[in-house]
């Protein structure tokens, strides 16, 4: 099957996601970032902080083993192919038949809808400061997994399946890590579920008790992250701006790699999954190989 032009170019764009150059601005974003990173593992010692991050986290993995959690309706978004003027579409593997072109389309303007969510969410609970952080990651992250949810359902992938699930995790894992390191762990375990996926392959189920611990390790690394990213909320009067803010830039990172994740697997269910870009080997296994969890990188 010849690939379309349209397809080669976002091919091209999403292997550069994937391989970014390294500019002046990052390099000086990491110079800054090791001396707060060091202040956030001095506060997080603290006894208010600790107790806070542990109900962040508790309530992390109640959040990511609650299929509720997903509350992604397919039939609506089956809807809306179908008023885009794709009559045909009765199920989700029926949008692998489409172009990518069509389906960009109806994606539409989806991150910003929740960039403009996670906005206003985090300037609510950045005005309670420290108190408030306990509510807002897990809501935070169930917002993020609502997101992710609806780019996989576009891109006709049904959330409910195991390996999906897996996937979604380890884009907030992607997304939550700036280091090469960790970025390049949960970007291995998204390369090799893609490919398993794509080559048609049986998918053996984890067992339920090995994907409980994957999930409440992703959970617990995602918690210290993204606290000691958040810790300016303590201060009263930058409270609103830096919760809103962060929440709004980690939910922009969500979307933009599950826009250009779940495009290359779409294409690969219509070339064949040598389309999926390996410039970093697939993971031996599932379980990941996280960052120690009191120990994570601040974003």
């Amino acid at each position: 099957m010849k690939i379309t032009a349209y397809d080669q170019k976002a091919l091209k764009e999403i292997h550069q996601w994937k391989n970014p150059q390294i500019g002046w601005f990052d390099k000086a974003l990491k110079v800054i970032n090791e001396p707060l990173n060091a202040a956030g593992n001095a506060v997080l010692s603290t006894p208010l902080v600790g107790e806070a991050i542990q109900k962040a986290v508790k309530g992390l993995i109640s959040v990511c083993n609650d299929a509720a959690q997903w509350s992604v309706r397919p039939e609506a978004i089956l809807e809306e192919y179908r008023s885009d003027g794709h009559v045909h579409v009765k199920s989700l593997k029926d949008v692998s038949g489409l172009s990518l072109e069509d389906a960009d389309k109806t994606v539409g303007w989806l991150a910003a809808k929740y960039k403009s969510l996670a906005l206003a969410e985090g300037a609510g609970a950045g005005a309670a400061g420290i108190a408030g952080i306990a509510i807002d990651i897990p809501t935070l992250i169930a917002l993020n997994l609502r997101a992710i949810g609806e780019y996989a359902t576009y891109y006709g992938f049904d959330i409910e399946r195991q390996e999906e699930r897996l996937f979604a995790f380890n884009i907030l894992a992607l997304s939550s890590s700036p280091a090469d390191a960790s970025k390049n762990v949960a970007m291995a375990q998204l390369v090799k579920i893609s490919q398993q996926v794509a080559k048609k392959q049986t998918w053996k189920q984890l067992e339920q008790h090995a994907f409980v611990k994957i999930i409440q390790q992703i959970a617990s690394s995602l918690g210290v992250k993204i606290t000691k990213a958040k810790l300016a909320q303590i201060i009263p009067v930058a409270g609103a701006v830096v919760g809103g803010g962060f929440n709004a830039y980690f939910t922009s990172n969500v979307c933009e790699a599950a826009y250009y994740l779940y495009r290359e697997r779409f294409l690969a269910e219509q070339y064949g999954p040598t389309v999926i870009d390996q410039s970093v080997e697939p993971a031996a296994s599932f379980e990941p190989d996280l960052p120690d969890t009191l120990e994570g990188e601040l974003i």
